[in-house]
This record gives C-alpha cells, sequence and structure tokens, in this order.
C-alpha cells in the first residue's frame, strides 16, 4: 500500500522538489495497477534515491516484500548506470517460494536523465497455467466423422504454425514478439526444419505474429 510522506520521511540525497513530485505520481499508477489485478499481479515502487530503503508501494504482496525493503539487483544496476535499459519486459523470474513469475521493470528518469524510481510487475503465471488449461478443454470440440477431412490442410497448417509459435514464446514467458532477435532466428529455423516453409503463406505467417517483415524471416531462415 502507498505511504503517506510522514512514514517517508525527508526527500534525501539532495533530490529536488520535481523528483518528489514525479515519484508521488508514480505512486498513483502503482496502486491504480495493483488493483486492477489483485492477487494476480504484484506491482512494486522502487524510489532508487535510497536503495537501501528502495520500496516506496507495493500492491498484491506476493514476494513477501514490504515498504521500506531495499532495491533489487535491477534497481541497483540503473542507479550506477543511467543508459541501462529504461524497460526490461516478460522477463521470466520467480517468487521466493518457488512460484515462476513474468516482470516487466520500467525505470522513471528525472529531468537531468538520472533514474530516480522503478516501477516493477510481476505476475503469478502459476496463477494462470490452469485457468489457461480448463479453456482449452472449454473450448475443445470432437466430431462423430473423425475419418472425414473438415478442413484443407493449409488452415490446418497455420493452426499449427500459430501454435507453434506462441509455444516457443511461452516457454520464455514472452509474446511471439517480445522475443529477442536470436530467439526469433532460432524459432524460425526450427520452424523450417519442421516443415512450416512448405505452406505458401507460411513466411508472412511468421512475420506477423514475430512482428517482423517477410525478408526478415527468410534471413533468419538462411
Amino acid at each position: 500500500m502507498p505511504v503517506d510522506e510522514a512514514a517517508h520521511g525527508p526527500v534525501k540525497g539532495g533530490s529536488t522538489e520535481a523528483d518528489e513530485h514525479l515519484i508521488r505520481e508514480a505512486e498513483k499508477i502503482a496502486v491504480a495497477l495493483g488493483r486492477m489485478f489483485p492477487g494476480l499481479c504484484e506491482v512494486v515502487l522502487h524510489d532508487l534515491r535510497d536503495p537501501e530503503h528502495a520500496i516506496r508501494a507495493i500492491e498484491n504482496d506476493l514476494s513477501g516484500r514490504q515498504v521500506g525493503d531495499s532495491a533489487t539487483e535491477l534497481g541497483l544496476a540503473r542507479i550506477e548506470d543511467p543508459d541501462y535499459p529504461s524497460v526490461i519486459q516478460n522477463y521470466p523470474n520467480q517468487f521466493p517460494d518457488g512460484r515462476p513469475a513474468k516482470s516487466t521493470s520500467i525505470g522513471i528518469k528525472n529531468a537531468a536523465g538520472e533514474y530516480i524510481a522503478a516501477l516493477c510487475l510481476n505476475l503469478d503465471v502459476s496463477v494462470l497455467s490452469p485457468v489457461t488449461l480448463t479453456l482449452a478443454n472449454l473450448v475443445a470440440t470432437d466430431t462423430e466423422h473423425r475419418e472425414q477431412p473438415l478442413e484443407t490442410l493449409r488452415d490446418r497448417t497455420a493452426r499449427e504454425l500459430r501454435q507453434a509459435v506462441e509455444t516457443h514464446a511461452a516457454e520464455r514467458a514472452a509474446t511471439p514478439r517480445s522475443l529477442s532477435r536470436e530467439d526469433k532466428k532460432a524459432l524460425v529455423r526450427q520452424l523450417q526444419r519442421d516443415g512450416y516453409f512448405d505452406s505458401r503463406d507460411a513466411a508472412q505467417t511468421i512475420a506477423d505474429l514475430l512482428g517482423v517483415s517477410r525478408a526478415t524471416v527468410y534471413n533468419y531462415a538462411k
């Protein structure tokens, strides 16, 4: 939950009033995001001006931390290096009790270009896995005429291609478009080995799923 000014104490380390105002505005975002996904996504606002007591606000406490706890490795990295990436998105993580998480960390800079805060989201993936299985079972269909083809090879290949791409991304706690360049290249080469390029529109389908051009897909496949 957010902490008021009296609890937080005076602005530390020579931080300006503008920095404090910026962090207070970010605090509103943290609270709103957390309350939108109760019990599902932990949202933490780190005040990087005071790394020993960095956690300024925490909603949906899934990691056992609390206001006043220290910064994480990402927070320390941003304090040391203003050029550290401002957004690290959809990376695999883990809660202290072993539950898998998908995390995103957003660095917040002041007008001087210094990192003063970080907004972090930790999604409890273990909660979603049973839901995914339940939904898959819910929408599954069957037919009494299994020996009769109900769709063309092209349709089936397109569906399986999409599933293969999404499965590859999910195994890396990412979406197809957020995969790294190397992961996309490895995926395209695997799809080629598995015969998906036999379909006429496969390259364009893969390009659309990965958010790259068709030419890039062919370059990845070399």
